[in-house]
């Protein structure tokens, strides 16, 4: 029984030792990449690891202080044949399309 608490214990203790021990470098023989374009500088490998503010925006947790309707859209309009759906193009055939799910026939 003990011994199936010290393994996950021995887990962690190993995965915990295995941090970061120094900055990050390019791999030997390489460098960082180029400047870009419109960069004043070229991106230290710092840089390049800080993410943008808009990686993490921030949330907006106000709350509603009182009930306000909606204004009205203008675009919410009724279809302008009255809510019919609109006829099918002349010489279209209204049951060219079906429900088969066997094999294809050529016509």
């Amino acid at each position: 029984m003990r011994l199936s608490l010290a393994v996950p214990l021995v887990a962690v203790a190993l995965l915990a030792a295995c941090g970061k021990v120094a900055d990050l470098k390019p791999a030997p023989g390489q460098s960082l990449p180029v400047k870009p374009m419109l960069a004043r500088s070229t991106p230290t490998a710092a840089d390049l690891l800080t993410p943008p503010p808009n990686a993490h925006p921030e949330r907006v947790d106000e709350l509603m202080k009182k009930s306000e309707p909606r204004a009205q859209d203008p675009f919410d309009l009724p279809p302008p044949s009255g809510g019919a759906a609109p006829a099918l193009p002349a010489g279209s055939d209204p049951y060219a399309v079906t429900n088969d799910t066997g094999p294809a026939t050529p016509k």
